[in-house]
């Protein structure tokens, strides 16, 4: 193959990258994830053990909080490999296909995670403006439906991507900017006209309507709380939905200040736009269970009971 120009075939490994300028700090990096990993797949892991176990459980709520935490563990385990190869054994090669499949399941678990909290809202919605409702509404063969109709919309989505970057040969730099393949950091290094891979990217960012429906959904669950007589009881219905709005300003915080410092931050340090993707993708999945367990009490008190065994 001629010049530096290269297709899927023959591209060399890409090169990923850690923390440029913090290397004296690796070792608290390394610490850092794994302290994130072990509370991200053992919090993951005890939810879906609980739900499983209380049949008190086993209701629509606790239905797409378990597809949440298995999304999560999916956004965990699709950066581990790559994230512990780097800053922990030093190893930053990676192939051209495993760069595409890490690349797909970064992106659909993201998208994914972003349809649970959207039908997550709708539940809170139903439970708090149609309580006598609520088990019609929401049986558990509609709970499937919509678990999938999040899956698959997402998977929709994101599965063009690869191919369109197929079409283009990589002729630049085959260093990527992160720990992990994202699409962003992938198109930058393609030759060509990428006119087609942004607009589709676009159209993506367009069609995800998510968050505003979110939005509309407490501007509803609000409405419906104001109606309530008694300030004790608007109160008790709030506290319902604070897991849920914490689960979703850990989600769209740190992607909203991603999209910031990389628009205008452009003149912060490399770590600085490093650390905040290292924030969007690692965060979300770490705090989802300890925010359930802290106010969710029937999870609360099966924990006890595993954990705080009483003397005799």
């Amino acid at each position: 193959m001629g010049g530096d120009t290269h297709n899927s075939s023959g591209l060399p490994p890409f090169i990923l990258t850690g923390l440029p300028g913090l290397e004296a700090s690796q070792h608290w990096m390394i610490l850092l994830l794994g302290l994130l990993y072990t509370v991200s797949i053992m919090g993951n892991s005890l939810i879906l053990f609980i739900i499983k176990e209380e049949q008190s459980l086993h209701q629509p709520m606790y239905y797409f909080l378990s597809l949440l935490s298995v999304n999560d563990l999916g956004v965990s385990f699709s950066k581990l490999p790559t994230v512990l190869a780097t800053f922990c054994f030093h190893i930053r090669e990676i192939s051209f296909n495993s760069c595409m499949a890490q690349m797909f399941f970064i992106h659909v678990f993201s998208f994914i995670e972003s349809g649970i909290l959207l039908v997550m809202s709708f539940d809170r919605y139903v439970a708090i403006g149609h309580p006598l409702h609520y088990v019609t509404v929401l049986p558990d063969a509609r709970v499937v439906q919509m678990g999938m109709s999040a899956i698959i919309h997402s998977f929709c989505m994101i599965f063009p991507l690869p191919f369109l970057l197929l079409r283009l040969p990589f002729c630049k730099a085959n260093v990527l900017s992160h720990a992990y393949c994202l699409h962003p950091d992938l198109i930058r290094l393609l030759c060509g006209d990428v006119t087609i891979s942004n607009i589709f990217g676009l159209v993506i960012v367009i069609s995800t309507f998510d968050s505003v429906l979110i939005l509309l959904s407490y501007v509803l669950i609000l409405r419906s709380v104001l109606a309530i007589a008694s300030k004790e009881e608007r109160l008790k219905t709030l506290n319902t939905c604070v897991s849920h709005i914490c689960a979703v300003l850990i989600f769209y915080v740190p992607m909203v200040s991603v999209s910031m410092v990389h628009r205008f931050g452009k003149h912060a340090p490399e770590y600085v736009h490093k650390f905040m993707s290292l924030v969007y993708l690692f965060v979300p999945p770490m705090l989802n269970p300890i925010i359930y367990s802290i106010k969710t009490k029937e999870i609360r008190k099966r924990l006890h009971k595993m954990f705080f065994v009483p003397k005799l």
